[in-house]
């Protein structure tokens, strides 16, 4: 379902510095280990963004398209890339993949509609939540779905998955002693040709908080760190946020140090240009 079998499997573990435990050559085995492996690795080296919006250009979600600009190009991109690649890859490994659209609960109260996509993965009968494409606030790690309620510690931050009305199930995250809600989901299961959908609303909507703006995100390990529009915000675990503008002179620089992200001379030339027309 997921083209898993169009993937360049070899260049997309190199892509993102996947390395099996204690440096030992193993069969890559669709089990807990290499979930956590793989997950943990993709989120390290893939930044979040979504510079080929604001630079008016069609995202495109077949596999050959996502591999050659998040793996040969080393780009980044939003949830339908980040999530339909690691969808791909874990497919290619041997493991049972679903999808899911999930509703952005960072904003308040407002009922937002279905516009995130994640995945649900089943290892020897029990399922994980699996999201690379959050952005700063993302999990590191897949989440235990058959666990209601119980912390899971990544490092520094800390999640939670708890349960409402009719199967609905919520991810949290802990910053500054308090549980925020960050987006909650059905058990529908979604399929790619949903994500195409979402992915044209998100893409080219006026009212999507992608077109116009320019949103690149990285989830440290410590520290979380987000460019949207011209504030750079840096996150911490016990609540702290640290903000300040970035001027188009200096955007090249904070993607790179910030976000590892280099673009070509055109690209740049461009993003450098929008960035300095809104100063």
């Amino acid at each position: 379902m997921w083209s898993g079998d169009e993937l360049d499997l070899d260049a997309y573990l190199a892509r993102i510095g996947y390395q099996e435990d204690a440096g030992e050559s193993r069969e890559l085995r669709p089990d807990l280990a290499t979930l956590y492996a793989v997950h943990r690795a993709h989120t390290a080296a893939i930044p979040f963004e979504s510079l080929d919006v604001l630079l008016g250009r069609p995202v495109a979600l077949d596999v050959k398209s996502i591999e050659d600009k998040l793996v040969h190009a080393r780009r980044g991109g939003y949830c339908y890339e980040q999530n339909s690649l690691l969808a791909a890859a874990l497919e290619r490994i041997g493991f049972e993949v679903s999808g899911r659209g999930a509703r952005n609960r960072t904003r308040g109260d407002s009922l937002l509609a279905v516009t995130h996509a994640v995945l649900v993965v089943t290892v020897e009968g029990e399922q994980w939540l699996c999201d690379v494409g959050f952005g700063h606030q993302g999990p590191r790690e897949p989440v235990p779905l058959a666990r209601p309620g119980v912390a899971v510690e990544q490092g520094e931050w800390t999640y939670r998955v708890r349960e409402e009305e009719d199967g609905i199930l919520v991810l949290c995250l802990l910053r500054g002693g308090t549980w925020r809600d960050l987006y909650a989901f059905s058990p529908q299961r979604y399929h790619p040709v949903d994500y195409v959908l979402l992915n044209h609303y998100s893409s080219t909507h006026a009212h999507s908080s992608f077109v116009g703006r320019l949103v690149v995100h990285y989830p440290g390990d410590s520290v979380r760190r987000a460019l949207v529009g011209r504030e750079l915000t840096l996150l911490h675990p016990d609540g702290r946020a640290e903000r300040r503008a970035v001027g188009a002179d200096e955007l090249l620089a904070v993607l790179d140090r910030e976000f590892g992200l280099r673009l070509t001379e055109r690209d740049a030339a461009e993003l450098v240009r929008i960035h300095r027309a809104g100063d």
